[in-house]
């Protein structure tokens, strides 16, 4: 089944007791105070990473869509619901105001931008109107400190972009340069922005650029795919005529600048980096959810492909290793809209020393539950990526809680990442269209891979956040 739109959302962050969020009144514990710990996601300094989700679509003070982030604090027992904080345009200190359709959280990243220990949160709202621009898109930076988020700054870009631009429907970030501050890549449908850090507390990138040579981006990642340290800077340019998959590109920094390479026979509109065969090299790991177009080679349903890295980087001529459910031992069969690849999260979940991959499948059907969602973790080996011993994972499996339905859209986005200090990332999955207005659901990692034993769900809710289009889930911080 074809997958419906998807609507995203922001909520902002409070450090007092009682925090008004649409409408609901919302009970907040602030965290207590910490040294910072350095940790990448880690808003707190507590030592645990923290779990920040995105729901474009809530209702803010009477405004449809305006959008909202929700923040779980992270405990040894996971992301905590009684450590929680809302943030949106109608809390104290976040710039601008809540107005329908801004979609605030769309996009979601994390990083040191500020570089002073604590974990910073930086926020798109693809849809916002600025200057009589419709659809410009705006960029909230909203600062980490010892009792979590608190205070906050627009990010300015220079040369802003025009109207229906939506800048910020995609984020990442990563220190592409070696200074050892995190750089901001932002997408939209006009050129891509690349912002260079550090970030100055007004909200300021060191310096910034509008990138020359590209038009309309989908996304992207930054991660290190060969022998230098620093993270190369991936773009996901979106479909282009003769690139069935869509144009992928690939920056490493030189000293001076950034050389540009192009992978050929690319397919990707999301991503993540790890080292997949465990040779001590990043392998960049694409998902293309989308269906072929003029009888183009490509699997109905979706794909992922795997880049492999090396000591000059990714081999532009390399043919990519292409799973889908076609490929043996992977669950399903690929079918129009299924979405596999639709969200993907890279990480070694069973401690083998070799990235695995989780894939949202967002439209799958199963049971005869349209586009109810899955989503398939494939294990990496020392041979790279397999099919073999992949596991489904959905609301009819042992363990999870909650009952598939019609169009909830499990998997819509995936994350992985050690939520409770014990080594093993955890996995969190979104599910926005779940009872009309979204969820997520978190599993915990353990040696053996993740478990559903002991996983629970957070629901839009319980969360705090008002609304009646589904969204919450559709953005999950990394």
């Amino acid at each position: 089944m074809t997958a419906q739109p998807r609507h995203r959302a922001l909520v902002a962050l409070a450090t007092s007791v009682v925090l008004a969020a649409g409408g609901v009144t919302v009970t907040v514990a602030t965290p207590a105070a910490a040294a910072p710990s350095g940790l990448k996601g880690d808003f707190d300094g507590d030592g645990y990473r923290d779990l920040a989700i995105g729901d474009p679509a809530a209702t803010v003070s009477g405004k449809s869509l305006a959008g909202a982030v929700v923040v779980l604090y992270g405990s040894a027992a996971g992301p905590d619901g009684s450590r929680r904080a809302v943030f949106h345009q109608a809390t104290a200190d976040v710039p601008g105001s809540p107005e329908d359709d801004d979609r605030f959280g769309h996009s979601l990243v994390f990083d040191d931008f500020d570089r002073d220990g604590y974990s910073d949160l930086l926020v798109g709202a693809p849809r916002e109107n600025v200057s009589g621009d419709v659809d410009r898109g705006t960029l909230t930076m909203l600062w980490g400190g010892p009792r979590g988020l608190s205070g906050a700054a627009a990010v300015k870009v220079a040369n802003p972009p025009d109207t229906g631009c939506a800048l910020a429907e995609g984020l990442y970030a990563g220190d592409v340069d070696g200074d050892g501050a995190p750089d901001v890549s932002v997408a939209g449908r006009c050129r891509p922005f690349h912002l260079r850090g550090p970030f100055t507390r007004a909200g300021r990138p060191l310096s910034q650029q509008r990138d020359p040579l590209l038009g309309t981006t989908r996304g992207g990642v930054h991660g290190n795919v060969d022998a230098d340290p620093e993270a190369e800077r991936i773009v996901f340019a979106g479909l282009v005529s003769g690139d069935p998959g869509g144009r992928i590109y690939v920056d490493d920094w030189t000293g001076d600048g950034y050389a540009r390479t192009r992978l050929t026979d690319a397919g990707g509109l999301t991503g993540g980096v790890g080292d997949v065969d465990g040779d001590g090299y990043g392998d960049l790991v694409t998902g293309y959810p989308e269906e072929p177009r003029n009888g183009e080679s490509w699997p109905v349903g979706g794909a992922v492909d795997v880049w492999y890295g090396g000591p000059d980087g990714i081999d532009s001529a390399q043919r990519p290793q292409r799973i889908h459910q076609g490929t043996a031992g992977v669950p399903g069969s690929g079918e129009s809209g299924d979405g596999f690849g639709g969200s993907v999260g890279v990480a070694d979940t069973d401690a083998d020393g070799h990235a695995d991959v989780a894939v949202g499948v967002a439209g799958e059907s199963f049971g005869g539950v349209a586009a109810a969602g899955t989503v398939t973790l494939l294990r990496g080996t020392p041979t790279g990526l397999t099919g073999a011993g992949a596991r489904l994972l959905h609301q009819n499996t042992e363990g999870v809680p909650g009952a598939p339905e019609t169009y909830d859209l499990f998997g819509a986005e995936v994350a992985l990442g050690d939520r409770n200090r014990d080594g093993r990332p955890d996995l969190t999955v979104g599910v926005p269209w779940e009872n009309g207005r979204g969820m997520v659901w978190h599993a915990r990692g353990t040696a053996g891979g993740i478990t559903t034993a002991g996983s629970f769900n957070v629901t839009a809710a319980g969360a705090g956040v008002d609304g009646d289009i589904a969204g919450f889930g559709e953005a999950i911080a990394r």
